[in-house]
This record gives C-alpha cells, structure tokens and sequence, in this order.
C-alpha cells in the first residue's frame, strides 16, 4: 500500500479525496500504453465520473465511454472529447438524444442494431457499434456478479447470433469481458478475439477491448499488453480502443472518516461516520474489505475493532481491523483506493450525508470542490 496521505488535520469527514500527484501517476502508465500501443484510450465513467478531476485527465486520454444518456453528457459536457456509450438496452427516445450527444453508439443485439441502424447511420458522423459477447471470462473480482460473460449474461451478441448482424455496416467490434484483470487477462482477451473472430474483424474499423484492464496495479506487465495490441493492430490494420475506469484511478484517492461512537457486544466496535452501504458498496457487493493506512487485519496489532456504519442496516460493516492504540471517538480513518466505484454508486440510506468531495493537489492545498447537506437527501425524495 503506498505510504499515508498528507492531510490536514481539520478535514471534515466524512471526504473523498482525490490524490493529484497519484493521478497522475497512473495518467503516465495510460499516456505509455497509448503512445507505444498506438490505441485509444478512454475514462469509463461508470466507475469514475469526477469533474474536478478531468483537467488532470483530458490530455492524456482520448475521451469518455458512458452506460447511458446522462453518463454521454456528463462526458460531453465536462470532458469535452471523444463519447462513446453503451447499454444493454436503450429506453424509448433515448437514442434519438444520444445522436446529438455522442460520437460512438454501441448496440448489444441484433434486434437493436436494425431497430437503430437507419437512425444512427443518417448521422455521416456517428459509428455504429455492437458488443459480442466472446465466450472469454476473467473476472478477478466478485466471481459471477462481475463477470461479463457469466452464464445468462445481458451483455452482448452471442456466437449463435453473430451472422445475423449487418458486418458491412457496423464499425465497431466492441468485446467486454474483464474486471480487475492482470495482463494475463488483457492479453488472453486480444489473443481470443483474433484466433476466433477473425473474419469479423476484417469487416470493422475499430476494435474495442472494453475496460476491467488493471493497468495501474503493481503486478499488471503493461509490456506485454503494449505488444499484444501492436501485434493485432499489425494483423487485422483495425483501430484499437481500451476503457478502463479503475484502471485509470486505482490507488488515487481516500475515503476520509471519524470514529464517531464506541460499543463492546462480545468485540470492541468503532461506528464511524462513514459507511459500508452508503459510501463503499462495493465492500457488502464483492465483498472486499478496504485498505486503512495504519492498520492491520485483525489481531495483527494490539487492538482490533469491527468498524461499522452508523446506519440501521445490521450489514453496514466495514470489517475488522487492528491498530497500535485504542480507538477513541474523534479519530481519524483514512480508507485507500477509494476512487474506483465508490462515491458514483452513493446513496442516501437513512439520511446518511453524502461525502464531500475534496482534492489534495501536488503542492499539498487541500480544496473542497462540493459539500451536501439536507438539501441532497431531500431533493432525491420527490
């Protein structure tokens, strides 16, 4: 784990906090894949959709791929690059929006492709394209709950139907099947999709490898990606477009907490003012237990406490942890990694208060660039 933050000791909690001089950090590790690879890189915005954090961004990625209409305008708006966007299914009208939105429209089937087609196609702008689902699954993380290509997946144009679809017309040959994967997984990927879907390949201008790289992990050989993309792009002369989204911002920022409150029920326990449910969803859904700077697994060090939240859900816990000294309310919790699929998947649970979201630049100024109160909370309740 990299070493603790610098923070200032009067930040109000509970806070994300992005790490300018982390992000750019992994920002280098994309504009190397993108410079040798010769790709295109794109910011998914499903697990990462910060606009304060874009300028540190835009030069080096190539824009923003979005799971919906809202998503495309946040990136066209905020990012202001390239859009690409994708869903399993669009509601009625929304296609219609996203041709004045977006520049890439993604389609999951051969029945959306000629229900959109002559409407996508009377823009000489836009690029159709369509997600196949390519029967290769390595899903480091959540077994079946995240995996692309579990059995009975939504996602994507199975090999049975693949004939039916227009290949004269589709630009694009989009194929997701990774989450949190190592280069084994990245280049299993692009050596599966070339072995098996060659010839559709050849009908297509473009050849998107989807997101769940894990590009900024320590142990992920970005060599060997850079090669495999090199060599297909030598085979099949297709353009080649990566997105990842916590791949790009994994390790860049905290989740900044309190210990708001002490309780014993057989083991000490340290309610905080963060939380499981509202504020690290992916720790019950997963689950996953979070890294804490300072910390150690339980029993590791000479006092452990389950840390919960302060919501009335039974489940809200965070897990168990160790630490030097005994826990008192009023301390401070640095949570790490928590960038990537956390405050774009908050709620407002039982009232419990948003984050602020906050940004610790190079220099060490710590800004806070959105505070939420009540008016967040009720504003959501009609």
């Amino acid at each position: 784990m990299p070493k603790a933050p610098k923070l200032p000791a009067n930040v109000a909690t509970p806070a994300y906090v992005l790490d300018v001089a982390r992000l750019k950090t992994n920002m280098a590790t994309a504009a190397r894949i993108r410079r040798e690879a010769g790709c295109k890189i794109l910011l998914a915005t499903k697990a990462f959709a910060m606009p304060a954090a874009f300028p540190f961004m835009r030069d080096t990625l190539d824009g923003t791929t979005a799971s919906g209409e809202y998503e495309a305008r946040l990136g066209r708006e905020e990012f202001g690059k390239e859009v690409h966007v994708y869903a399993p299914a669009y509601a009625p009208g929304e296609v219609e929006r996203l041709t004045k939105i977006a520049d890439h429209i993604y389609f999951n089937s051969p029945e959306q492709v000629e229900q959109y087609l002559s409407l996508v196609k009377a823009n000489p702008n836009l690029h159709v394209g369509v997600r196949i689902n390519p029967g290769y699954s390595n899903a480091t993380l959540g077994g079946a709950l995240y995996d692309p290509c579990a059995p009975n997946s939504r996602f994507g144009t199975t090999r049975e139907e693949i004939d039916q679809l227009p290949w004269g017309k589709i630009d694009i040959f989009h194929a997701h099947t990774l989450c949190e994967s190592r280069d084994d997984g990245s280049v299993g990927l692009i050596n599966h999709v070339a072995k098996n879907f060659s010839a559709y390949i050849k009908r297509v201008k473009a050849v998107n490898l989807g997101g769940g790289h894990f590009i900024n992990k320590p142990d992920y050989n970005i060599e060997k990606l850079i090669a495999a993309i090199k060599a297909f792009r030598a085979e099949f002369g297709v353009e080649v477009i990566l997105e990842p989204g916590a791949g790009l911002v994994v390790d860049t920022g905290y989740l900044v907490s309190s210990v708001i409150g002490m309780h014993k029920n057989g083991k000490d326990i340290a309610i905080l003012d963060a939380s499981a449910s509202t504020h690290m969803p992916d720790v019950l859904e997963v689950p996953y237990t979070p890294p804490i700077f300072g910390a150690g697994e339980a029993g590791a060090k000479a006092h452990s406490y389950i840390l919960g939240g302060k919501t009335c859900m039974t489940g809200d816990i965070i897990g168990e942890f160790s630490f030097d000294k005994p826990l008192k309310v009023g301390d401070r919790i640095v949570f790490g990694d928590m960038m990537q699929y956390s405050f774009v998947k908050n709620t407002t649970f039982n009232g419990t208060p948003l984050p602020d979201m906050a940004v610790l630049h190079e220099d060490g100024r710590y800004e806070v660039v959105r505070t939420y109160g009540y008016d967040e909370f009720r504003r959501r309740l009609g």
